[in-house]
């Protein structure tokens, strides 16, 4: 069963001679800007899972960037998909009703920790278009024209979003970009002032955000400030709990919005069902949530979700669209948030985390290259670097071990402003089989090309 299997390359080479065919059916036919540095062409995935079109087997540590924490081709998933394909594909939510966005909406609701006794949800296909919408939503309420943004931020690829974005590799050459986003910094304590204790950081980092207040956008004018609470394609980078908190008191004060955007970090990756309910543990909470990616097991879906007089104050047809909340994707939600809770996949999140934290803590006591790990629950980042001392950024040896690993049957991702962080995003169905199979892949891969590079 695929499920239950370990990776196993069988052929003489990757990509194998079917995959390569495809491949070089890829290059002729789509855009070389949609990157894919991965010798293989799925056939079918199962777990954490993938099988090839030549019959290797991979360990897939991406999980589709996040979308797959339930897993690959989850049976149940598939068999509610199934059941909704019998009756109706779509109804456009704006003009049409169905059962299934009402139901789904009613579970987010109960669900999703943010301000507020009443809480209304909507749906839309992608993270990007959710944070759009929540930055539009944002502003209807608070009738402000502009947001804040941090370094190391990732929210998309639409032309606000790109705006919202850090890494300008995802925006080269795109602008002008929509006016009234001001960024400061994110609380990337590995990379904080030389000398500065943690304690200091935070307090730097507060004083960082108040400037914007001073520098480009008086606090009565935002509308919304916008934070991953552990970002993703900055680095996996966990923003401290009372960093955090003070945010959220800079927000009380001045009448902003706090906007968590959890499309990477939602639906128990974290070893919660959203990272901000450990801010709601802590006894503060966001004022609006955007989730997507595993909401749906792979199907097109995100959500945002806020309080009601939030969302009574946007003007009739700003929001919506033609296949925001689709029956199909909102049937695999429904079936996703069953068995998130009652297979208790926050705790397993959490166990794969500390299994994972641990081998890694002791690679970082062991090889000179790896400067830094962190994480939340099964969230987890790697960060190379060509030493510890200058921290120097190592991207060339990060992009190295995804060829290496994968050579071996392990898919590995790279995240990071310097795209020297390896991001752990498996599968939370992983067994503790092929959880080990993969840190023994992983290991090998480091000393493999540590050594190659050295």
């Amino acid at each position: 069963m695929l499920s239950e299997a370990l990776p196993k390359i069988i052929t003489e080479s990757l990509p194998g001679p079917r995959a390569k065919e495809i491949l070089a059916r890829r290059k002729v036919a789509t855009p070389a800007a949609l990157c894919n540095p991965y010798p293989c062409v799925i056939k079918r995935g199962s777990g954490a899972m993938i099988e090839d079109v030549d019959g290797n087997l991979f360990l897939d540590w991406i999980g589709g960037v996040g979308a797959l924490n339930i897993g690959h081709s989850h049976p149940e998933i598939m068999a509610a998909v199934e059941e909704q394909n019998k009756n109706y594909l779509h109804a456009m939510f704006n003009v049409l009703t169905h059962e299934g966005y009402v139901e789904l909406a009613e579970k987010m609701n109960e669900l999703v920790p943010v301000n507020g006794l009443v809480k209304k949800t909507m749906f839309a296909n992608s993270g990007a278009e959710a944070v759009e919408n929540a930055v539009k939503i944002a502003k209807a309420y608070t009738k402000r024209p502009n947001i804040v943004t941090f370094s190391g931020a990732f929210h998309g690829r639409t032309m606000l979003t790109m705006a919202m974005t850090a890494k300008k590799s995802y925006a080269y050459g795109m602008g002008p970009f929509p006016d009234g986003v001001y960024r400061t910094e994110y609380p990337y304590l590995y990379r904080k002032p030389e000398g500065m204790a943690d304690s200091e950081a935070i307090d730097y980092y507060i004083a960082r955000l108040n400037k914007v207040f001073e520098e480009a956008s008086p606090a009565a004018f935002i509308a919304a400030i916008v934070l991953e609470p552990v970002q993703g394609e900055g680095g996996f980078i966990p923003a401290p709990f009372e960093w955090v908190e003070a945010v959220r008191d800079i927000c009380n004060e001045h009448g902003i919005l706090l906007i968590a955007d959890e499309v990477q970090s939602g639906f128990a990756r974290t070893g919660r069902l959203f990272a901000a309910n450990y801010w709601q543990e802590q006894g503060f909470m966001p004022d609006i949530v955007v989730a997507a990616k595993s909401i749906a097991a792979g199907m097109p879906l995100s959500s945002i979700t806020a309080r009601q007089e939030i969302f009574d104050a946007v003007p009739a047809g700003v929001i919506g669209g033609t296949f925001g909340g689709n029956a199909l994707a909102c049937a695999a939600a429904i079936k996703v948030i069953e068995i998130l809770q009652r297979d208790d996949f926050c705790g397993r999140a959490l166990q794969i985390g500390e299994i994972c934290r641990k081998h890694f803590s002791e690679w970082q006591e062991k090889y000179e290259i790896i400067g830094d790990v962190r994480g939340l629950g099964a969230m987890l980042g790697i960060e190379f670097v060509k030493d510890k001392e200058s921290k120097a950024p190592n991207k060339k040896l990060a992009a190295r071990l995804i060829l290496d690993a994968a050579e071996h049957g392990l898919l590995l991702e790279t995240a990071g402003t310097y795209g020297n962080v390896i991001r752990f995003l498996a599968p939370l169905v992983i067994t503790d089989e092929q959880l080990l199979a993969g840190l023994a892949i992983f290991e090998q891969s480091i000393r493999t090309c540590a050594s190659e590079l050295s």
